[in-house]
């Protein structure tokens, strides 16, 4: 009995010792950062409808920057990530490029809104312009700590000893915010709520 508990002693001493622990705490806090990401995107997909709505009451004509964002609304859609699948760089490539380009549909539809003075004083789209505004900015603070979480993970398994047991684990390093793509996807769209005409308007 006594053998078996200075071996089951031991064996827990190996573990803290050779990183485990450290490594399955990091990966949570991956996992958690992950998960905050993709609740702040789903909270701006979740806008476009709305916004789309708005803006096509004051500018129907506007079809195609109109069908640009609905579009790219979609193409977030399909493409998810769950936090298993945060060591494939390939898949998030693809979700930052979706990403992306709602972004970019957003600022022209934006842009847009400002040859329209009657849909700026709206007070549905002012609202919908502040809740944008506010999740841009939460985006960009989930990508934060994301990176930051995904870094401290990505040392902590390539350092040793915890590289061995990541290795023997299965736990490998995970996939990051692309640095090309970082300006683009974290700037938030502008957002103007002044009434002055654009300059040569």
């Amino acid at each position: 009995m006594r053998v078996r508990f200075v071996a089951v002693l031991a064996f827990l001493m190996l573990l803290s010792g050779c990183g485990y622990n450290a490594i399955q705490a990091a990966d949570e806090q991956v996992k958690a950062a992950w998960s905050e990401v993709l609740n702040q995107y789903q909270r701006r997909a979740d806008l476009v409808p709305n916004l789309v709505n708005t803006v096509k009451g004051y500018a129907a004509h506007e079809q195609q920057v109109l069908s640009e964002v609905t579009e790219a609304r979609s193409r977030v859609g399909t493409i998810q990530i769950t936090a298993d699948q945060l060591d494939d760089q390939e898949l998030m490539t693809r979700f930052q490029q979706a990403q992306g380009q709602l972004s970019s549909a957003l600022s022209r539809l934006l842009a847009v809104s400002e040859n329209y003075p009657q849909l700026k004083a709206d007070g549905l789209f002012r609202d919908l312009m502040s809740q944008l505004e506010g999740t841009e900015n939460r985006i960009a603070v989930a990508r934060g700590r994301y990176v930051q979480a995904v870094q401290s993970y990505n040392v902590l398994v390539r350092q040793f000893p915890a590289v061995l047991t990541a290795k023997v684990m299965g736990y490998a390093p995970k996939a990051n915010f692309s640095v090309e793509n970082e300006a683009e996807i974290s700037r938030p769209p502008a957002v103007d709520f002044g009434g002055q005409k654009p300059a040569g308007g």
